[in-house]
């Protein structure tokens, strides 16, 4: 079943307890970033302090109705233009209660190497989000079968992982120009 519109929205506020998200890939291709991510190439910064939006408004809801809202995103340095763009947003997301971490396999092997990116909600629904070579995302599916493996995707991300605060303290070059 492909999840568009009202149903994918439904799905992506409806969760109980828990909506969690592996990424996959070093850059995706969405049309409506493209001045955002010009700006932020010439330049342009937000303050991750002072930043908001509908966007980390909704995160400071889920966090006061004692729900969890992150993800790991698999990376290799040096990042994209993309990912140095992401990552100024990562900021501004971290401080407003999504628990965003990092899997750096620069220097060794992806431990999920092969493994799309996906939802996961309240660990017991699955959907798959299907992108195109250049990260256009083709479509989200929801998976109608055994959630495990995915749980399983998680917990290996997670334990791989570091919080994204850590890693930048690690490798603040991956916030600079």
């Amino acid at each position: 079943m492909l999840l568009d519109g009202d149903a994918w929205t439904a799905k992506v506020q409806g969760f109980r307890q828990e909506a969690w998200r592996l990424e996959t890939l070093p850059w995706y291709r969405v049309p409506s970033e493209d001045g955002d991510i010009r700006d932020f190439l010439a330049g342009h910064r937000i303050s991750p302090h002072s930043y908001t939006s509908g966007y980390t408004e909704g995160l400071r809801r889920i966090r006061a109705a004692g729900k969890k809202k992150g993800r790991v995103h698999i990376v290799r340095r040096p990042l994209t233009d993309y990912l140095r763009y992401e990552f100024m947003y990562y900021q501004a997301h971290s401080l407003a209660g999504d628990d965003i971490r990092i899997l750096d396999v620069t220097d060794c092997a992806n431990p999920l190497d092969g493994i799309q990116d996906f939802w996961l909600f309240d660990r017991a629904e699955v959907v798959l989000m299907n992108y195109a070579e250049d990260g256009t995302q083709i479509d989200r599916q929801l998976h109608e079968g055994d959630p495990a493996p995915y749980i399983e995707y998680q917990r290996i991300a997670l334990a791989e992982s570091v919080p994204f605060g850590e890693y930048v303290k690690r490798w603040p070059s991956t916030l600079l120009d």
